[in-house]
């Protein structure tokens, strides 16, 4: 699959059966589905249990805390440890330092994206970008 739609959980709420429609129509066309800021808002295991999701994304705001919070630190690897045994990677938002990119992929975290990977930038420099490491 080479497109991931990032659908944010809050949006789930309102109509979850046409939701789910909506995304085995999607998935049937190749389009791989991630459950966004997931533990934030209006998290429900109903949406893991119920709907067919590719992936989930930890919410930044659990990574630039998890030094300063037990809390947040419990919660990243409940995350992880849940979407292990569904069978769902992990994607871990606003990965900044070294030392949460060591923390997450300790606790299972499949992939990572935020400052530390790279900074976001217009679409010339990332095809720019993406040449140069496909020719390396």
């Amino acid at each position: 699959m080479l497109l991931t739609l990032e659908i944010i959980e809050s949006k789930l709420i309102n109509n979850l059966a046409a939701v789910k429609d909506k995304i085995n129509y999607l998935r049937e066309k190749g389009i791989k589905i991630s459950l966004d800021d997931f533990g934030t808002g209006y998290s429900s295991l109903q949406y893991l249990k119920t709907l067919t999701i590719d992936e989930i994304k930890i919410d930044r705001s659990f990574i630039s805390n998890w030094t300063n919070s037990h809390a947040d630190m419990a919660i990243l690897s409940t995350i992880t440890q849940m979407a292990k045994s569904l069978g769902l990677p992990t994607v871990a938002e606003g990965i900044e330092t070294q030392e949460q990119l060591d923390i997450l992929t300790g606790l299972g975290c499949n992939y990572g994206q935020g400052y530390l990977c790279n900074k976001a930038m217009p679409v010339n420099h990332l095809m720019a970008f993406l040449e140069s490491c496909h020719a390396a």
